[in-house]
């Protein structure tokens, strides 16, 4: 890692809260497991956003607080969660019949690649990844947008957005948008468009830890979240 990047990137947290600055009044939202979960803490306030899990709920809201959660309410990646009011249980087949009917507005899942057409690769075959693509593959392709939240760059200082994915595809360009620990990136017509950089950061050296172009289609706002762990 690049002493100097990893000084001034953005934690999870400020990530998740700048990804959860977009979810749109009334909208139904897939948050993947593990990190993309935290997003559920930052929702907007004035805004009402719908989650579910694809093991059978819809409706949840951010985890309870250590000691007060109960257990036969938990999300796909067996955390704990607590309920909103008109939360609905359903059967897990019930809950893909959403998913792959197109009902989710937005799914935000982790990606360790992310190509310039859409690509996303968020698993692995081996090592400690996460070992089989679950139910990722039919998110990707079943909402009508897909997210990613992610750091810019590997431990090892390897770019994460790339021209091309070398590990296994989850989905097949299906991405729409980026939030990393350094930019907020959409996808459009095959490349990255920038749209937000950290403004200690020049364009230039944030190229430089970018795998593919970087376009610039009009101005480049500046990413700057609240202070936060």
């Amino acid at each position: 890692m690049n002493p100097q990047i990893d000084q001034i990137k953005l934690s999870n947290s400020q990530i998740a809260w700048r990804a959860a600055q977009d979810l749109a009044d009334g909208s139904y939202v897939n948050l993947g497991i593990g990190f993309p979960e935290m997003i559920a803490q930052f929702q907007p306030q004035g805004r009402e956003v719908i989650y579910h899990t694809e093991n059978g709920v819809l409706g949840f809201g951010e985890a309870p607080p250590a000691g007060e959660e109960d257990w036969d309410l938990i999300n796909a990646g067996k955390k704990a969660i607590t309920l909103k009011p008109g939360a609905a249980f359903f059967h897990h087949a019930d809950s893909f019949a959403m998913v792959r009917g197109g009902h989710l507005d937005l799914a935000v899942l982790g990606a360790y690649q992310v190509a310039e057409n859409g690509d996303l690769a968020n698993w692995s075959t081996g090592g400690k990844g996460v070992p089989a693509v679950g139910g990722a593959m039919d998110l990707v392709h079943g909402a009508k947008q897909v997210a990613v939240v992610t750091d810019h760059v590997t431990k090892d200082g390897k770019p994460k957005l790339l021209q091309k994915c070398t590990m296994p595809l989850t989905g097949v360009g299906c991405v729409t948008r980026v939030y990393t620990s350094l930019a907020v990136v959409d996808i459009r017509d095959g490349h990255f468009v920038l749209l937000e950089k950290l403004p200690q950061m020049s364009l230039d050296d944030l190229q430089a830890v970018t795998g593919a172009k970087l376009h610039v289609e009009g101005g480049i706002g500046d990413l700057t979240p609240p202070l936060m762990a």
